[in-house]
């Protein structure tokens, strides 16, 4: 699933159907609808949207009908207009509908993002910058979103505190000074160590002391473009704090590496997404 090969899939489905069957069972379905009854539906977009999410919603129906028939009409990473059937699915109704809620909020949340990316994408195309998504996800969905705005066509930036150093504002408070903060990564032998300044005089003494990696933090275009000259090309660097879809684009041509942007897992709206029975 182009990534994805880490999560715990399984364990997801279970955990989600778990918390919308609670104690019993979906009372609804078993009430309303024969055991013996089919469901042909259609997952549709009712909005323009870049898709992502369709593995895991299959997912969702497969693990209450395994004998569920899914015909796949588009990829995730797929652009598609207002109006498109994303799948197909023929299967047993009372199961079917069981799992609708889960299939559709998953993929509702990750095509949004993955839409909010790709306008981010778009917005610099031709600068040679690189978008970056950010570690502000839900807790427990941190891969599914970081999936997502894979698809809408950022790069990941940390995938959690493991995998680099960022050394921000606080840590620098706590050890006393950049030139401590970023010895004692290198100390510790940390390879990637990124380091936060908002000040173009925090520059040179984190370079100096070993940073591979400088976040730019809340520099207006003309601060930004001076940091890249001071910088001359000897780490990557990364415009980060309050980037919008209107100004992203002047960040990116002040010649940083990277811009990375919170709101792309913050603050996405959901994609308009329905499952409804195919008519004949």
């Amino acid at each position: 699933m182009n990534g994805l090969e880490t999560f715990d899939l399984s364990s997801f489905v279970r955990s989600t159907l778990a918390e919308d069957l609670g104690p019993g069972t979906d009372v609804t379905s078993q009430a309303v609808i024969p055991a013996e009854a089919r469901f042909d539906g259609v997952m549709d977009s009712r909005d323009a949207i870049v898709v992502a999410g369709l593995p895991i919603a299959e997912a969702f129906f497969r693990a209450l009908d395994p004998d569920v028939t899914i015909e796949r009409l588009v990829e995730d990473g797929d652009a598609v207009q207002a109006g498109s059937d994303l799948l197909r699915v023929s299967g047993s109704a009372r199961a079917l509908l069981t799992a609708e809620r889960s299939a559709l909020n998953t993929v509702q949340h990750l095509s949004g993002i993955a839409t909010m990316t790709r306008q981010y994408v778009d917005a610099i195309a031709g600068t040679g910058t690189t978008l970056l998504d950010t570690r502000k996800t839900l807790p427990g969905l941190r891969l599914l979103e970081k999936y997502a705005t894979r698809m809408g066509g950022a790069t990941n930036h940390r995938m959690g505190l493991w995998d680099a150093a960022m050394i921000k504002d606080n840590h620098v408070a706590v050890a006393g000074s950049v030139e401590a903060a970023v010895g004692r990564a290198v100390a510790a032998g940390v390879e990637r160590i990124i380091v936060e300044v908002d000040r173009l005089d925090q520059i040179e003494p984190a370079l100096q002391a070993g940073a591979t990696h400088l976040l730019l933090d809340n520099m207006a275009p003309p601060m930004l473009r001076e940091a890249v000259t001071m910088v001359g090309g000897r780490v990557p660097t990364e415009a980060s704090g309050g980037v919008r879809l209107d100004t992203i684009r002047a960040i990116a041509e002040t010649g940083v590496t990277y811009v990375s942007v919170g709101r792309l897992t913050q603050s996405a709206p959901a994609a308009d997404i329905g499952l409804d029975l195919a008519l004949a």
